[in-house]
């Protein structure tokens, strides 16, 4: 099964969940376009974090240096994403694969296309990703909205930081359900994102 993780925005913790997810599922990662990387990339990341499995972190398809809107990065290096391109190069595997978008669903690919035009086209299920902040409740119910109106397969919401509470209420008007919820916490090793996966894996599978 190919699961991409979306977020209701930039830095809401996609990668952090992506590693977790991959690890509860003993699934394969797959970040097709990554937008900066001066201080290393998401799979860097999650290759460090899930140390020890026999998962594979399948390379970039666009590695872009410029840390911005995907289509504004490729754009500086005289390349166009193409949603064909990643299409034909998702890996063929026999087991799931997590795929790690850009940003949001409605953050550009190219001048016509976006995020959620490649989820779709991916016939991928979403799992989206909610940080707890001042504002993300008016963030997650568009993100649900344009999902519903694309008619996207949603598994559920991870949430994650402590501001306030808002889960609850975002599930009740989404009508989208809670996979879980991962605590702020200083450090998000190893342990941390085995710990993690375990707290979720029963939930995940169960809405599988």
């Amino acid at each position: 099964m190919n699961i991409f993780v979306t977020g209701i925005g930039t830095g809401v913790g996609k990668t952090l969940v992506s590693a977790i997810l991959t690890r509860a599922l003993e699934a394969d990662y797959w970040k097709p376009v990554q937008a900066g990387f001066e201080e290393g990339t998401d799979s860097d990341y999650v290759r460090s974090a899930i140390d020890g499995m026999d998962s594979t972190i399948h390379p970039e398809l666009y590695k872009l240096r410029l840390p911005a809107s995907p289509h504004i990065a490729a754009r500086q290096e005289g390349v166009e994403i193409s949603i064909e391109k990643i299409c034909a190069s998702i890996p063929v595997i026999n087991r799931n694969l997590i795929i790690e978008g850009a940003g949001g669903l409605m953050v550009p690919l190219n001048e016509t296309a976006f995020v959620a035009d490649l989820i779709k086209a991916l016939n991928a299920k979403v799992i989206l990703v909610s940080r707890n902040y001042l504002g993300s409740i008016n963030h997650s119910l568009l993100t649900a909205r344009v999902c519903r109106e694309m008619n996207l397969p949603v598994i559920g919401w991870v949430f994650n930081d402590q501001y306030l509470d808002y889960e609850e209420e975002i599930v009740r008007w989404s009508d989208i359900p809670k996979i879980a919820t991962v605590p702020y916490s200083e450090t998000t090793d190893g342990a941390f994102i085995n710990s993690q996966a375990m707290a979720l894996k029963e939930r995940l599978k169960a809405l599988l």
